[in-house]
């Protein structure tokens, strides 16, 4: 299945040390060699590098892996195609807009029927059950809130909600970004580190790369890390509890809400 990276910060970062590690299992420690991509947000807008290639053989993703491109809020994407041919319609992360910003969606798993979800506005590009499920989501957002919600825990507990009808179908592990917050579902398997003051070294478990973040930071900084398996080895990750979902802002972990499956769907 695919693997996926978020990261959530309170100062501008580079995701090069976790995007590095990242795109050796695009092919190389691990067989996710169906294509990758990576969204790094400028405030509501999100760049993206996508490609339906292998990552670890990518000239383009050792280009991004190399070149420190700064951003508060990451979401990146290995696949390993279940459902879909290999292309670049169907490479994650997958971006619309809502509410004026950009919405970016990485999924690992498979939900079945997904093509029994009923669309409306957000139609699919690709073939994925992914991308359809991802425009049910949105769709079911905007149904329920005309412009952004003023109250973000009832946005929050929402996409956890949908998240978990979702998920009913299959298995439905995501991360979801919008600019302000990164949302990550568990349903069978993920991870998290907040790194922040006193920081150290970290070593990746998948190339030779040692870093100590002491060098590169100040005693301010926070850096939530999100990966469907840790990144390093010498680290202490937070495994989440399957149905649940993480929602991340200001380097933070600010809520872990249910996310239960439902048996029937809307």
């Amino acid at each position: 299945m695919c693997e996926l990276l978020g990261m959530e910060c309170n100062v501008p970062t580079d995701i090069i040390f976790s995007f590095s590690g990242l795109r050796q299992r695009g092919g190389k420690t691990a067989h996710h060699a169906d294509g990758w991509g990576l969204a790094l947000y400028e405030g509501k807008v999100a760049r993206t590098f996508l490609e339906p290639t292998a990552a670890a053989n990518s000239p383009l993703a050792k280009f991004v892996a190399q070149n420190p491109i700064k951003t508060l809020l990451a979401v990146g994407h290995i696949r390993k195609r279940t459902r879909g041919p290999v292309s670049l319609a169907n490479t994650h992360p997958f971006v619309r807009e809502l509410w004026g910003r950009h919405w970016v969606f990485a999924h690992n798993g498979t939900v079945r029927g997904a093509r029994q979800l009923k669309l409306g506005r957000y139609r699919p590009m690709g073939s994925t059950d992914s991308e359809h499920a991802y425009c049910y989501l949105l769709e079911s957002l905007r149904d329920a809130y005309p412009e952004y919600p003023r109250s973000r825990r009832d946005l929050w507990q929402l996409i956890a909600d949908v998240g978990g009808k979702i998920g009913a179908r299959g298995s439905f592990n995501f991360l979801l970004g919008d600019g302000r917050h990164l949302y990550a579902r568990c349903a069978t398997k993920l991870a998290h580190i907040v790194r922040k003051a006193p920081f150290g070294h970290a070593r990746l478990a998948d190339e030779d790369i040692t870093v100590d973040f002491a060098e590169l930071t100040t005693p301010k900084d926070r850096v939530a890390v999100v990966s469907t398996v840790p990144l390093t080895t010498n680290e202490t990750w937070i495994h989440g509890e399957p149905e649940s979902m993480w929602v991340f802002s200001g380097g933070l972990l600010r809520a872990t809400l249910p996310s239960k499956t439902r048996s029937r769907l809307p």
